[in-house]
């Protein structure tokens, strides 16, 4: 009986420990990592968007650059048929952010209706930055405010750093975005 339960549960794992495993192999940048969705415990691993640019960007809800929030959606919804992936990660780093994540949320979702993929809340400058932070900080720069973007080629070799007060509208951001497309 015991080996019957071990051959079911075998069976049953075999499908996602394959499929697992496939996805870490084709991809095998920065973006293999799992990171929690904003008030989730879903994690998503960013392999899923492999062969697309990204646009990643440091966000806070209680900064004179939070109204972005608006602009980063109206991209998002211009560009996401064309393969553009916008990533949102709410940090505390410039101490702007709610402390709870169920405000962060309410802010995102409710208030500026973002709807595009938005990270649990995480550090983005310094050591305790986390994974994703780290390599575009050493790649370019760490975020000096909240709001700076770094849109992210394809092949993932390429990273272009855009400061807080380029606006996501902005010609010089949609002319890269574009190209990067």
């Amino acid at each position: 009986m015991k080996r019957l339960k071990n051959i079911v549960l075998t069976s049953l794992l075999a499908p996602s420990l394959f499929a697992f495993s496939v996805s870490a192999t084709e991809c095998n940048d920065f973006t293999n990592q799992d990171v929690r969705k904003l008030r989730s415990k879903e994690s998503i691993n960013l392999c899923q968007f492999k062969d697309k640019p990204l646009l990643i960007v440091n966000t806070a809800s209680n900064c004179g650059f939070t109204p972005q929030f608006e602009q980063l959606e109206a991209l998002h919804k211009e560009y996401k048929e064309q393969g553009l992936v916008v990533l949102g990660f709410p940090s505390d780093s410039f101490f702007q952010e709610e402390n709870d994540e169920k405000d962060t949320a309410e802010m995102c979702f409710i208030n500026y209706g973002v709807t595009f993929n938005m990270m649990a809340t995480s550090d983005v400058k310094g050591s305790d930055a986390n994974p994703i932070f780290k390599h575009l900080a050493d790649k370019t720069r760490s975020p000096s405010w909240n709001f700076n973007k770094y849109l992210v080629s394809k092949d993932r070799q390429t990273i272009t750093h855009f400061g807080s007060r380029v606006k996501p509208q902005s010609d010089e951001l949609k002319q890269a975005i574009e190209k990067a497309l």
